[in-house]
């Protein structure tokens, strides 16, 4: 150990860090600041699959909106207004939804437990600091390992198959405001389903959709339960990310029932630690600190994520 007046703990038991160990230093290496210019994407199956699902659910939506519902209104201006405001919900959404799975979670760089890591860190003597035996890193505060990234995750809530990455200290934001949206647009899908339904009745389904009857009728009804669907589940994650920011607590450390040992942050204070700043339009805003990446080709040495 490179000292005697602190100690390193592995968080499963296994053997204490030693020089021998079978870390990777070249990986440490790479700085945050490096590791910030590339896109960030997990290359799971389950999650890709779950992804392009989710867009194909709101393309779907998308299609029966214009085409189906208001294209063949005869009133102009309830189609301008009615689809200005769903296709700008539904690109909210899927902006948000793309800033979440191509955005680093907050990964703890793989294999810095070394020595010079260590040495760097000055840690006062009896400081207790735990190593993950699956990364080989030094694990921080309220960081988890997720074994779908195959990395540490700073104040990791849980991974989302649908947006196939985890849900961390960097991405949250974007969660949120992915679920926000959704849950918007289930809202008002549901309301022009319903206005349809009744126009197609009292004008005995003539000239109420450029599709036939039957057709018409199965994709409202997919729709609507596609709409129950979303709405249900999108209202309560963002329900329960919202309590779970204003209490300071992530999803995985109130299910195991962890007693905090940093000072929490409660209502505004996290809200603004989260979102940026005090409240604004901004935090409305997926696109805020975006900025385009150039193509990287790097070697891939293991785990399932990439960057580009």
């Amino acid at each position: 150990m490179p000292s005697s007046g602190h100690r390193l703990r592995d968080v499963e038991h296994h053997p204490l860090l030693t020089e021998n160990d079978n870390c990777d230093s070249a990986s440490s290496s790479s700085s945050e600041a490096d590791v910030a210019d590339r896109v960030w994407f997990i290359r799971d199956g389950c999650g890709m699959i779950c992804a392009v699902v989710t867009w194909l659910l709101v393309v779907y939506a998308d299609f029966v909106v214009t085409f189906v519902m208001l294209l063949p209104s005869k009133d102009f201006w309830y189609s301008v207004v009615n689809g200005v405001v769903f296709n700008c919900l539904a690109v909210l959404a899927l902006s948000s939804h793309l800033r979440t799975m191509l955005t680093d979670p907050g990964a703890v760089p793989k294999g810095n437990a070394t020595k010079e890591y260590m040495e760097s860190l000055q840690l006062k003597p009896g400081e207790v600091i735990y190593k993950c035996p699956k990364c080989c890193c030094i694990k921080p505060e309220r960081a988890h390992h997720c074994s779908i990234c195959k990395r540490c995750i700073r104040k990791m809530d849980h991974h989302c198959p649908w947006v196939n990455n985890c849900v961390g200290e960097k991405n949250q934001r974007f969660f949120v405001l992915f679920t926000m949206y959704i849950a918007l647009a289930s809202v008002h899908a549901l309301v022009l389903c319903g206005l349809q339904f009744v126009a197609c009745v009292r004008g005995q389904w003539t000239e109420c959709s450029g599709f036939s009857p039957p057709v018409t009728v199965i994709l409202l009804i997919f729709l609507c339960l596609e709409g129950l669907l979303f709405f249900t589940f999108t209202a309560v994650m963002f329900g329960t990310q919202i309590h779970s920011i204003c209490n300071d607590e992530t999803e995985i450390e109130r299910l195991k029932s962890e007693k905090p040992t940093w000072e929490r942050r409660l209502r505004w204070e996290g809200m603004k630690s989260v979102f940026g700043g005090p409240p604004s339009l901004l935090w409305m805003n997926p696109f805020v600190g975006f900025r385009f990446r150039r193509l990287q080709t790097r070697p891939r040495k293991g785990g399932p994520e990439f960057s580009v």
